[in-house]
């Protein structure tokens, strides 16, 4: 295995929940408007450290998709998934886009997305809606 070399990002970012390695910054969102198994999920135009999985076709709530899993290089944690390809016409817009699942990520100001409310475990006392 070679070296790995991490990507540290500077301003509002989101990182890893499990090792804090940094994942995107909160100026690439697209969208916070996505949902996911565990609740809140974010659309990024770009994220980085992160290794990819397989494609699969995926049958999700706005129709079919082949998406692949999106893993933290840090620790191997799955963190989302990104759209290779949407089926639909009203859906092209999200290929090569990434889905951040706030479940798996800390916020910018450290919150961590807990069954529906954001919690927070570092930072300031003041959270930002992340």
């Amino acid at each position: 295995m070679g070296r790995l070399f991490v990507v540290t990002l500077d301003g509002s970012i989101y990182s890893c929940k499990h090792c804090k390695t940094h994942l995107a910054l909160s100026d690439d969102i697209i969208s916070k408007a996505f949902h996911c198994r565990h609740g809140k999920a974010y659309l990024f135009d770009k994220v980085v450290n992160v290794t990819v999985g397989e494609k699969e076709e995926r049958m999700m709530i706005t129709g079919m998709h082949t998406v692949v899993d999106i893993f933290c290089v840090g620790c191997g944690s799955i963190v989302g998934w990104k759209y290779e390809s949407a089926h639909e016409k009203g859906q092209k817009y999200k290929e090569g886009k990434f889905i951040l699942e706030r479940f798996k990520v800390l916020g910018p100001d450290g919150s961590m997305y807990v069954l529906g409310q954001e919690v927070q475990v570092g930072g300031s006392d003041d959270a930002d809606d992340a």
